[in-house]
């Protein structure tokens, strides 16, 4: 019976991130017995591959990309689907002085053309010299080649059947490039973000030894896909830099039967696994009565990130999971994002997550976080919750802004900048984009908004979904929060956003995924979330039940606004009783995915 990697190499001395590059990590891992595991969409362990396998294959693999004539520093785009041979691709070109460009497994991508045109849209803005693609996905990555005038295409076999002798490798040193990350917004006309050896050996190490404080004991656990930041550099990178071994199943795999992320925690004693709030969210909508069947004592890092932090989803969570074991206080919020490399911030180990209730009227009137009630004594209607996400890490510093530019001060919300040592090289190709995020004085502009309290950061939203109604700032995530609620609604079924009215002003939009049939239904649905949206935004809204599966998100499952937006302005996303065509970018939540992440 095959057996997964060991959690321990007994003969090699624990080295957390200590190495000036990517390559010369995994030469350390590989004097061990750790490594990687990939398991099958229905449980049992399918591929082992021990970091000293992983660097043979590696530089086989950097060899015969050097032999198709490529120079150092070319761009090799390889599709991140969850098993060895991505690895082999991304860890040769360390080895080649090739820069590997990570590009997303086809998953709720829109439909083939939507797919076709967006992973053409990357392989152009990274001016790829070759793509490799898995054999399920190579006739719509040989269409986008074309779109692209990327004169070379192979599957992962045609790429190791090529021959490897002959060739010395210079693998990228300290002062090098790594790789080049697409955020999880990138779409046909992509970003893609220039990460270099020295930002990503700092983040990898400032993860191991502060976020997470790394110890001998630890083994990781990880459904997110490879193609996104939290899934590549959190369960990839940073785990082999720190010479732990990884549990993987495969994004799919999670989305058809997510609690077997909850087997391989229990099965193989990890102690750390990560999720976006919906990942939470299906697994304590699925557990029921079968809590007990899993033993999650040991799991002391359940960290959450990749979006807002919803504190109701993680009490239920820790809630109906309290049966196998499961310690509320393993819950981490943190912060960060694919410009940043990837973590900017982690709450404090052990004490679990911390709420901050705040005076909703205060929030929407004054741009500031009052503390909501006296004594202790709230109103939930008058109450907004928000999940404090930790300090910066060490080295690194965050700013609340105004409009103008002007520091805040603890409690008022504004422009969440950040400045430190692992902040992306600019936008790879683009330096206008990159001029528009990234000041002389090293400051990034995240997008995002959010106040200080106690040193720690808190998200509110991000400032480009902002509505403004009435002379109000109106947060659309209380909007859909609130919908939600309504059976049978579920997590990821609703975008709340603004369009212009006839008189120049703005009118509030509000998508609902609707699985009911019968129309009686529908319409008993569409005034409860109206009635909704008027008790806890005070506002009239214009409520459209659209498809399931319809509504757009990113690669990292994040809800896209803007997105959703342009498709029902544009008459692509409609009521449900009118003709539609499925879309869809991007990682859907798993809620999205099993209605139909």
């Amino acid at each position: 019976m095959r057996q997964p990697t060991a959690r321990i190499s007994p003969q090699l001395e624990l080295r957390l991130g200590t190495f000036n590059s990517l390559s010369e990590g995994l030469d350390y891992a590989a004097r061990g017995i750790t490594g990687f595991n990939f398991y099958s969409p229905r449980g049992p362990l399918e591929r082992v591959l021990p970091f000293s396998e992983l660097k043979d294959q590696a530089l086989a693999t950097g060899r015969r990309l050097t032999r198709l004539g490529l120079q150092r520093g070319d761009r090799v785009a390889v599709v991140a689907e969850t098993g060895p041979e991505f690895l082999f691709v991304f860890f040769g070109c360390q080895y080649a002085g090739l820069i590997p460009c990570p590009m997303p497994y086809a998953m709720n991508m829109g439909g083939r053309d939507a797919y076709v045109e967006r992973i053409a849209g990357m392989m152009t803005s990274a001016g790829a010299s070759v793509v490799v693609a898995p054999d399920s996905l190579l006739d719509q990555v040989r269409d986008a080649a074309a779109l692209a005038g990327v004169g070379i295409v192979l599957s992962h076999e045609e790429l190791s059947q090529l021959p490897e002798g002959g060739v010395d490798l210079v693998p990228f040193g300290a002062d090098e490039a790594a790789y080049i990350q697409y955020s999880s917004g990138s779409t046909s006309k992509p970003k893609g973000v220039l990460i270099s050896q020295r930002a990503i050996t700092h983040n990898v190490r400032s993860i191991l030894q502060h976020g997470l404080r790394v110890g001998p004991d630890d083994r990781a656990a990880s459904w997110l896909p490879l193609y996104h930041d939290m899934g590549l550099v959190g369960f990839c990178l940073a785990p082999l830099m720190g010479q732990l071994s990884v549990d993987y199943l495969a994004t799919t795999a999670f989305a058809r039967r997510p609690m077997l992320w909850l087997r391989l925690i229990s099965d193989n004693r990890c102690t750390v696994a990560y999720s976006p709030t919906f990942g939470y969210d299906l697994v304590a909508r699925r557990v029921n009565g079968s809590a007990s069947e899993y033993d999650l004592s040991h799991w002391r890092i359940a960290g959450i990130g990749g979006d807002m932090v919803r504190a109701d989803v993680l009490e239920r969570f820790a809630e109906k999971l309290a049966p196998a074991g499961f310690d509320r206080r393993a819950f981490v919020p943190s912060y960060g994002m694919a410009e940043a490399t990837l973590a900017v911030t982690f709450a404090p180990l052990n004490e679990g997550f911390r709420v901050d209730n705040v005076d909703r009227t205060f929030f929407k009137l004054s741009g500031r976080a009052v503390p909501a009630g006296k004594n202790g004594r709230k109103a939930p209607e008058r109450t907004r919750s928000f999940v404090l996400c930790g300090p910066a890490l060490p080295g690194h510093e965050i700013q609340i802004r105004d409009d103008q530019g002007r520091a805040l001060a603890e409690r008022e919300i504004g422009h969440i900048v950040i400045r430190g040592p692992n902040l992306m090289t600019g936008y790879f190709n683009n330096a206008d984009a990159t001029e528009a995020v990234l000041d002389d004085d090293g400051w990034l502009a995240t997008g995002d908004l959010g106040y200080m309290l106690d040193g720690q950061l808190v998200i509110t939203g991000r400032s480009k979904d902002l509505i403004l109604h009435n002379g109000r700032n109106i947060w659309p995530q209380d909007i859909e929060w609130a919908v939600e609620r309504i059976e049978p609604l579920r997590s990821g079924d609703v975008a709340a956003f603004a369009v212009e009215g006839a008189h120049d002003d703005d009118e509030v939009v509000v998508l609902v995924q609707c699985r009911l049939t019968e129309e009686a239904d529908r319409e008993m649905l569409r005034r409860r979330v109206a009635a909704a949206v008027h008790q806890h935004a005070g506002i009239e809204c214009d409520v459209v039940l659209v498809p399931p599966r319809s509504l757009p998100f990113t690669s990292s499952g994040k809800l896209s606004r803007a997105a959703a937006k342009l498709r029902y302005l544009s008459g692509e996303i409609g009521e449900i009783s009118k003709r539609y065509v499925t879309g869809g970018i991007g990682m859907a939540p798993m809620g999205a995915v099993q209605s139909a992440k």
